[in-house]
C-alpha cells in the first residue's frame, strides 16, 4: 500500500511540476507581463488544453519508468532518464497542438522542457535528500559540533571513515554508505594522489590531499577506519599506501583488484580485511597456461605431502589444468581426509585419490607407484621446522633425505616423466640440519638425473605467508593471548612468499624441467621479521609496544639472519619466465656419491651410517655429505649481544 501511495504522490507533484513549468513558460515567454494582450491570448490556448496535456506528460513519465526507480538511490542515470522522458513528453505536447492545430509559440517548448528537467528531476533530488535525512535521525543542528577546528558529528556510534581512492569505485563505496546508515558509518574525507582533485568533493565529501597526507588527516578529522578503493592499482602501490595507513591507528579495509571485480558490481560487500600480503608489494604471478597444460592434461599427478599447507594448493591448482587424476600422499590421514571432501565438492571432473603413507616407506610407495603409475610427481613430503630438526636430527635424515631417495628411485624405476621436489632457501651454505637434510636431498636428485630418463628439477624457495607453523600464524596467536611477540633478532630478515604464488611459480618450473635444474623463484626484497611483526600489529588493531609488546629473544640454534637463495657456483640464468631462475648443477660429494652408488640399497647404508650415531654425530655425518653445511652454533646473550660460538662439526 505504502508503495502506490508513493506513486500518487509522485504523479501528483509531476502533474502540478508540468504545469507550473507550462505557466512558467508563457510568462518568460511574454516578460511576466500577465495582463498584456499577447500573454492572455496565448494562454487560453493552454488553459482550455490543461487536463489534456498533463495527462500526455504523466503517460510519458509512467512509459520512461519514472515512477518504478528508487528514488533514494537516485544518480546519473536516473537524471538522463528524467531528461529523455521530458524531452519525449515535450515532442509529444508539440505534436499534440500541431494536430489539433492549436497555436503556440515555439519557445514555449523549449522553455517548459528545461523547466521540466529542474523541477521533475529536483523533487526526487529532495526526495531522496529528506529520506536520507529520516534514516540519520532527522536535522538537528545540536548534532554539529566544531571541536579543534574540525567537523564532528554527535553520537558514538558512527564510525568515521577514510576513503583512499577518489575515482569511480570510491564513489560506489561514498554512495552505498551513505545508502546504509544502519551500518553506522559515515565518509567524512577522501584522499587521491591526484593533485588536480585536492580541494573538490566526491559525493559531497572533501578531498583532503594525497597519500602523504593521510596521517594527519586522519588525526584532523577523527577518522576511526580507512577503506582503500582503487582496484586498478598495482601492488606497489596498494603496499605504498598501506603502509601510510599504517602509521594511523585505524581499521583498515580494502576493495580488491580488478581481476577479483570482473562482472561484478563495487560494492560494500565486496571490502576485505587488509592483510600481510598486501604490503609484499608484488604482482600476480602469470604463468603459461599453455606450457602447463601441456605435461599436466590428461596426466596422472601424484603430490607427496598432499594435506600439507603446499601439498593441498598444489592439488588445487593442478586441478585446474585438467588432469586425468590426482593422487594425494600423506602419512597424517585428518589433513587429507579434510582435502578429499574438499576436492570432490570443488572440482567434480577430476579424479581424486587419497593415499596414505610416509615416503620414508619405499615398501609402501612401491605399492602406490604400482597401484596408480603417475606421470608427474611433485614431492612436497618433508620435515621443515628449524629448531625441531636440530633436537631430532635422525628424524630429518630419515624423512627428507631416505624419503627423497625413495621417491626419486621409483621415479625412475616407473618412467615418471617429470618429477618436481619442493626445496627450500635453508638449503644454500646450510647451518641448520633441516637445511643441510634438504640440500642432500637436492644432491640425490641431481645425481639420479645423470643417468635417468626422468626429468627431474628441484624448486627453491623461502617462507610463504599463512603456511603452517610459520611465523604469521605464530605471531597472530602471540596477539590473541596479549603479547608480547616475540622474535629472535633485531635484523633478522627472510623472503616471503604468498602459497598461491608459489605454488604456480613450482608449477611453471615443472613445465621448464629438463634434468637436474634448480630452479629458483624471485622472492622480491627479504622483510625484516621485527617490520613485519610490528605490521601484523598494528593490522590486529593494536599499537606496537604500546597495546602489544615485541619482544627480542636471541637466534634460535641453526637460524641464520639472513637466508640466501643460491650457492655463489650455481650462478643465476634467467628462464623464459621472469620470476623464475635456474642454477647450474654442482657435482655431489664423494660421500654422498658413495651413499648413492654403493653396492648397498641407501635405506641399508643410512641406518648403518647415520641411525646408528648419537645426535651431535649424525650432524657430522651430514658435514661430510654436505661439504658446506656449518653445524649449529651456541648462542649466548650478554647484555643485549648475541655472542657466537662454533660448535664442532663440518
Amino acid at each position: 500500500m505504502a508503495k502506490y501511495s508513493r506513486i500518487a504522490a509522485l504523479v501528483i507533484v509531476d502533474a502540478a511540476a508540468v504545469n507550473i513549468s507550462f505557466i512558467f513558460s508563457y510568462l518568460a515567454r511574454f516578460d511576466f507581463n500577465a495582463e498584456s494582450e499577447p500573454f492572455l491570448g496565448w494562454f487560453a490556448a493552454y488553459a482550455d488544453n490543461l487536463p489534456a496535456l498533463t495527462a500526455i506528460k504523466i503517460v510519458v513519465f509512467l512509459l520512461f519508468g519514472l515512477y518504478r526507480s528508487l528514488w533514494r538511490y537516485a544518480g546519473t542515470e536516473e537524471i538522463l532518464k528524467i531528461i529523455l522522458a521530458a524531452a519525449t513528453a515535450t515532442l509529444a505536447v508539440a505534436a499534440y497542438m500541431r494536430l489539433f492545430g492549436i497555436g503556440v509559440p515555439r519557445s514555449i517548448f523549449a522553455i517548459s522542457f528545461e523547466v521540466d528537467v529542474v523541477l521533475v528531476g529536483g523533487a526526487r533530488m529532495l526526495y531522496r535528500f529528506f529520506r536520507g535525512m529520516k534514516s540519520h535521525g532527522g536535522i538537528n543542528i545540536d548534532n554539529v559540533l566544531f571541536k579543534a577546528g574540525r567537523l564532528e558529528f554527535a553520537g558514538s556510534n558512527v564510525s568515521k571513515v577514510m576513503l583512499v581512492g577518489a575515482g569511480d569505485a570510491g564513489a560506489s563505496i561514498i554512495k552505498e554508505i551513505n545508502s546504509h546508515p544502519e551500518n553506522g558509518k559515515k565518509v567524512v574525507v577522501a584522499m587521491d594522489d591526484d593533485p588536480a582533485k585536492k580541494g573538490r568533493r566526491i559525493i559531497g565529501v572533501k578531498i583532503a590531499g594525497g597519500r602523504r597526507e593521510i596521517r594527519a588527516a586522519a588525526r584532523r578529522f577523527g577518522v576511526d577506519e580507512i577503506i582503500i578503493a582503487i582496484p586498478s592499482a598495482a601492488k606497489k602501490e596498494i603496499q605504498a599506501i598501506v603502509g601510510e595507513c599504517n602509521r594511523t591507528r585505524c581499521k583498515m579495509r580494502i576493495l580488491p583488484g580488478l581481476i577479483d571485480l570482473i562482472n561484478e558490481k563495487v560494492s560494500i560487500s565486496k571490502l576485505r580485511d587488509v592483510d600481510i600480503e598486501d604490503l609484499l608489494g608484488r604482482d600476480p604471478v602469470q604463468v603459461n597456461l599453455r606450457e602447463i597444460s601441456g605435461y599436466i592434461e590428461g596426466r596422472i599427478v601424484m603430490v607427496t605431502g598432499g594435506g600439507g599447507s603446499i601439498g593441498s594448493e598444489l592439488c588445487r591448482q593442478i586441478a585446474g589444468f585438467r588432469p586425468r587424476r590426482i593422487v594425494a600422499v600423506d602419512i597424517y590421514e585428518n589433513s587429507v581426509f579434510e582435502l578429499l571432501g574438499e576436492m570432490r565438492a570443488r572440482f567434480p571432473g577430476v579424479e581424486f585419490e587419497a593415499a596414505i603413507g610416509s615416503v620414508r616407506s619405499r615398501c609402501r610407495m612401491e605399492d602406490i607407484f604400482q597401484k596408480y603409475m603417475p606421470h608427474v610427481v611433485f614431492h612436497a613430503a618433508a620435515h621443515k621446522h628449524v629448531p625441531l630438526m636440530e633436537e631430532n636430527p635422525k628424524e630429518a635424515v630419515v624423512n627428507n633425505i631416505l624419503g627423497t631417495a625413495n621417491m626419486v628411485g621409483l621415479a625412475d624405476e616407473f618412467a615418471v616423466e617429470k618429477f618436481v621436489m619442493i626445496s627450500t632457501d635453508k638449503a644454500v651454505n646450510p647451518t641448520n640440519v633441516m637445511g643441510a637434510s634438504k640440500r642432500a636431498a637436492e644432491m640425490i636428485l641431481q645425481e639420479k638425473s645423470l643417468r635417468s630418463k626422468t626429468h627431474f628439477a628441484v624448486v627453491r624457495f623461502g617462507n610463504v605467508l599463512g603456511s603452517n607453523g610459520s611465523v604469521i600464524p605464530t605471531f597472530r596467536k602471540q596477539i590473541e593471548n596479549g603479547g608480547p611477540v616475540t622474535v629472535t633478532h633485531d635484523e633478522v630478515t627472510r623472503y616471503f612468499m604468498t602459497i598461491p604464488e608459489a605454488v604456480q611459480l613450482v608449477i611453471q618450473a615443472g613445465a621448464m624441467a629438463e634434468g637436474g635444474e634448480i630452479f629458483i623463484l624471485d622472492m622480491g626484497e627479504p622483510i625484516r621479521i621485527k617490520d613485519l611483526a610490528e605490521n601484523i600489529v598494528r593490522l590486529s588493531g593494536y599499537v606496537p609496544y604500546e597495546d602489544i609488546d615485541i619482544v627480542v629473544t636471541m637466534l634460535r640454534p641453526g637460524e641464520k639472519l639472513h637466508e640466501e637463495l643460491m650457492l655463489d657456483e650455481e650462478g643465476a640464468r634467467p628462464t623464459r619466465h621472469e620470476k623464475i631462475f635456474v642454477g647450474k648443477p654442482l657435482p655431489p660429494s664423494e660421500a654422498l656419491r658413495a651413499l648413492v652408488g654403493g653396492d648397498r640399497p641407501i635405506e641399508d647404508a643410512i641406518s648403518d651410517e647415520a641411525l646408528a650415531l648419537g645426535d651431535e654425530q649424525v650432524k657430522e655425518w651430514l658435514g661430510r655429505i654436505v661439504p658446506n653445511y656449518s653445524a649449529s652454533r651456541k648462542k649466548t646473550e650478554i647484555r643485549g649481544v648475541v655472542i657466537e660460538d662454533e660448535e664442532n662439526g663440518a
